[in-house]
């Protein structure tokens, strides 16, 4: 059985068992999450979201992702900026899919 959920404005296809990074939730390590936002559950569409359908989720830990460099420059006018960014994500196991 196979879900598909929807956080932080991005879409996942996860089944149980599934370890995945997400934009930040609140929580610590071992906290329970449950995703309430189910586009697809098992074959069934919702419209937008499966009625009744969630998906348990534990997390597993707080993470920075890699860091992305910004660099903005115009030509011949001496301006250039360098910033860098590191996304704050968590990692979740998906522990059960409930139609």
């Amino acid at each position: 059985m196979f879900a598909i959920i929807k956080t932080g404005g991005k879409q996942f296809k996860v089944q149980k068992d599934d370890v995945l990074a997400v934009d930040k939730l609140e929580g610590k390590a071992g906290d329970k999450v449950a995703i309430k936002e189910v586009l697809m559950v098992d074959g069934k569409v919702g419209t937008p979201i499966v009625k009744g359908a969630s998906v348990d989720a534990e997390i597993i830990r707080q993470v920075r992702d890699e860091k992305v460099l910004v660099f903005k420059k115009k030509r011949r006018h001496g301006y250039k900026r360098k910033n860098g960014h590191r996304q704050q994500l968590t990692l979740i196991k998906i522990v059960d899919i409930k139609a």
